[in-house]
């Protein structure tokens, strides 16, 4: 079979049925949602001069995002197992648009800070409804549409770093991360609009006490099924490259300004780069599970990042930069191959939850990249933290070796 006529299949498979409509709303909102988070470091120096804060300050600014972020996973897996995805999903873009007005009329640190941890909880409450909606609408290709939806979070996360870094320079930093606001209200309404109302057939979401119960009590389940290999290794698998990935991404601009010497425009093109090859590697990534299994289409999503971490403090110059940021960007796909394992390994009642405990578990310990790496480079060691997280990479890489193909 041709790639044409693969490709031609994969894209009727997605679309028909009338969930393509659902999966573009999905997917659009995943984009701003991710886009925007991705606007934080590029206006990190704007933030600095505006709030005298240090390297190491304004990675715990990035670190309290990422964190509340992760600890709303749970609940919001929870709330996705009992409750209308779509409301939920919709409810995310309306809160974080609203904590981006008081991230850009904060008149403190304090506020700062605040306003951030109450966008980390808003966007909590996205990623897991997006996983199980999707993993109904698309039983046999989950990989394939989460691939799809992932790499459209890339292209948010291309296109609005370079955008809010313009606004930035040519009005204000406020410009360059509010106008973000008013693209999520849009995204809600479409998505509530668009995706499938998940009601129980009585049309009532379920309250009651014994429900609640039971949600609780397939989170203990579920910590109990960490100790399994396939789940225990995949959740620390999963911690390990996030913490990479969030580490890197706090201060990549910054690196490529104060160490590569490269101009703000240059640095937030580049940065916005790092993305634009997820829009392409997560899509593969989600076939390549689909079809060879897990451990042969995770290795090979991570081997190419580890050299990129090693090249990175050796070469200078745009063109070189882009070479090995492209490198680095093929950790990108490990998502898609990730999050597909593990949402196959629960069941469809307990699967929100499941989901929603080992990303929070994950995600809320790898939350102290960003400050860790911004103590790193307050002390002028950036170079040798990417050597640290190229170490880290081969960990995860030696990790997957010891995994099954499938649960």
């Amino acid at each position: 079979m041709g790639l044409r006529t693969a490709v031609r299949r994969e894209v009727t498979a997605l679309w028909g049925g009338g969930k393509g409509v659902s999966l573009v709303a999905v997917a659009t909102g995943w984009g701003l949602l991710n886009g925007g988070r991705m606007v934080y470091p590029v206006i990190i120096p704007y933030l600095q001069t505006d709030y005298g804060l240090s390297l190491t300050v304004s990675g715990l600014l990035v670190t309290v995002l990422w964190f509340f972020a992760a600890i709303g996973q749970l609940p919001g897996g929870m709330l996705a197992d009992r409750y209308d995805e779509r409301a939920l999903m919709a409810t995310s873009t309306v809160v974080v648009a609203a904590a981006l007005g008081l991230v850009v009329t904060s008149s403190s640190p304090l506020v700062l800070f605040a306003a951030t941890a109450a966008w980390g909880l808003g966007h909590s409450l996205y990623p897991i409804a997006r996983i199980t909606i999707l993993s109904k609408l698309y039983t046999q290709r989950l990989g394939s549409a989460l691939g799809v939806t992932m790499a459209t979070g890339d292209i948010g996360q291309t296109v609005l770093p370079p955008v809010a870094a313009a606004l930035a320079a040519a009005v204000a930093w406020q410009a360059g991360l509010g106008f973000v606001a008013p693209l999520l209200v849009v995204a809600g309404v479409l998505v509530y609009a668009t995706t499938p109302d998940d009601a129980d057939e009585d049309g009532d979401a379920a309250t009651d006490d014994d429900e609640s119960t039971q949600s609780l009590r397939d989170a203990v389940d579920v910590l109990a099924e960490l100790r399994t290999p396939e789940i225990g290794f995949m959740t620390v698998i999963l911690f390990l490259y996030m913490f990479i990935w969030q580490s890197f991404t706090a201060f990549y601009p910054t690196y490529l300004t104060s160490v590569k010497s490269l101009s703000t425009q240059q640095a937030s093109v580049l940065f916005g780069f790092f993305f634009a090859v997820g829009v392409l590697v997560k899509p593969v990534a989600g076939a390549a599970y689909d079809r060879i299994g897990m451990r042969r289409s995770l290795i090979g999503i991570l081997l190419p990042a580890a050299a990129g971490f090693l090249l990175l403090p050796v070469v200078s110059g745009v063109w070189a930069l882009v070479g090995v940021t492209a490198l680095v960007s093929t950790m990108l796909g490990t998502g898609a191959v990730t999050q597909s394992f593990l949402a196959e390994a629960f069941s469809e009642a307990t699967q929100g939850t499941g989901l929603g405990v080992i990303r929070t578990l994950t995600a809320s310990l790898a939350a102290a990249g960003p400050v860790v790496f911004g103590v790193v480079g307050d002390h002028g060691y950036f170079d040798e933290g990417y050597v640290f997280l190229a170490v880290v990479m081969a960990v995860v890489i030696a990790l997957t070796y010891r995994m099954p193909e499938s649960t």
